[in-house]
């Protein structure tokens, strides 16, 4: 089983010129190999019905691949001699990730989609390396020993579980500082397959919104935070800073460092007082830090969790974008996927549980009670069915059909309908 643990660090200004010197050679690296593969590639390939008749022939060369671009490094180092001060699987890594851009371009996903072209980095897009290894005792009373870098203090607000042993270890840059993330890994622990089998008792159907954050088949509600609106007002005022700023001078730099430090701050005014570390906390975290306790709160007491399949990019690109955006749909549904599946650590969360993605069609306009289709506006927002009678809120209902979807209603099974597939027909209606 891998799982990962991120601490802030507190490197002092000699550890920080060398992160930074090292991010500044890893840029130039990154985009040298990457322009090498763009070179052979545009002269090795050749459109079959756009072929001329007279082409100059261009001299062969051997495509640059992961291995002898690793092992160019070499030579490098001898042109270069700065890039001796990094360590050898810093540079290693910096290799690897143009192998797995590169090829991300060619190979199609699980959904059968291309990712597009990839771009050279800026010197403030690269914000990360990683150590391929690392020794297991590298962390000495709050402080971890980076090679080549020295003993860098960090914040350890949680311990490594026992029996995990330390992977890889990657330093990232952030608005707020430096990051050090911990791959860890424990082979006796095994990644579960989960074999739950849905059904109307240990299932609970969730409807995602914008009113509400989420609502229960249960009728629970739980309220969305907008931590971004809350904060919108002081980066309204930055982000004018920094539109009269000239663009790539010294107090444009500073305006944009502003507005992203302001990205990871709370709310400037508080309802009550708090203390000064908490009203700084990021929006960010903040967000996550919601979206893991709430996680936490429904894996706690069911074993299946329904949701529906939304296109969340598709309805990012709406007038509903901002609150979208800020609700981020996306990031709580792949925690609650991970944390459901995997197995971790006991005081964490719950292992080998299921969730399952049915299909949105029609979930909020279906009477969950007695399957009749009954047409409503979104600005109605009471479920009011004239064939049955039922009276209820329009989400709740919503998420009554989604886990009627989810664990395979008798009635829906009976009419053959496939709760759990991507289609479900029309014809089935009755719910007893």
């Amino acid at each position: 089983m891998r799982t990962a643990y991120q601490y802030k660090l507190k490197p002092n200004k000699e550890q920080v010129a060398i992160i930074e010197l090292w991010l500044h050679l890893l840029c130039r690296q990154y985009n040298y190999r990457l322009s090498e593969r763009f070179l052979w590639w545009k002269e090795n390939r050749c459109a079959i019905n756009a072929c001329p008749l007279i082409v100059p022939i261009p001299q062969l060369r051997d495509n640059p691949d992961y291995y002898s671009q690793k092992k160019d490094l070499v030579n490098t180092k001898d042109k270069f001699p700065e890039y001796k001060l990094i360590h050898s699987q810093v540079l290693q890594d910096c290799i690897k990730r143009v192998k797995l851009a590169f090829e991300r371009w060619f190979k199609a996903d699980k959904n059968g989609q291309r990712l597009g072209k990839p771009r050279f980095k800026k010197k403030s897009r690269y914000r990360s390396f990683t150590y391929a290894q690392i020794k297991q005792d590298c962390i000495e009373e709050k402080r971890i020993n980076l090679p080549k870098i020295g003993k860098v203090k960090f914040i350890q607000h949680r311990p490594i579980p026992d029996g995990f042993k330390i992977k890889t270890v990657t330093i990232s840059r952030k608005a707020d500082g430096y990051y050090v993330t911990l791959s860890l890994e424990d082979k006796s622990v095994p990644t579960f397959d989960s074999d739950v089998e849905p059904t109307p008792e240990n299932t609970l159907g969730i409807d995602m919104g914008l009113k509400d954050f989420l609502v229960t088949s249960l009728g629970k509600s739980v309220p969305i935070p907008q931590y971004y609106r809350k904060s919108q007002k002081r980066l309204k005022t930055l982000q004018k800073r920094l539109s009269r700023k000239k663009k790539g001078s010294k107090r444009w730099l500073k305006a944009v460092k502003a507005v992203a430090k302001q990205h990871k701050k709370a709310d400037a005014t508080p309802r009550r007082p708090q203390s000064q570390g908490n009203a700084h906390q990021a929006v960010a975290d903040k967000r996550k830090d919601f979206h893991f306790k709430t996680a936490n709160e429904l894996l706690s007491n069911y074993e299946v969790i329904a949701h529906e399949k939304l296109n969340i990019k598709g309805l990012a690109k709406t007038r509903l974008s901002k609150s979208i955006n800020d609700a981020a749909w996306g990031q709580f549904l792949a925690i609650l996927t991970v944390k459901a599946v995997s197995a971790a650590p006991p005081q964490e969360a719950n292992a080998g549980q299921k969730i399952m993605a049915v299909n949105p069609r029609n979930t909020s306009q279906d009477c969950s009670n007695c399957g009749k289709k009954v047409p409503k506006n979104l600005s109605q927002r009471t479920h009011s069915c004239p064939h049955c009678g039922l009276v209820i809120d329009r989400d709740v209902n919503a998420a009554i059909n989604i886990k009627n979807r989810a664990a395979g209603h008798p009635v829906l099974k009976a009419r053959g309908v496939r709760c759990n597939s991507r289609t479900v027909k029309r014809e089935a209606h009755t719910i007893a």
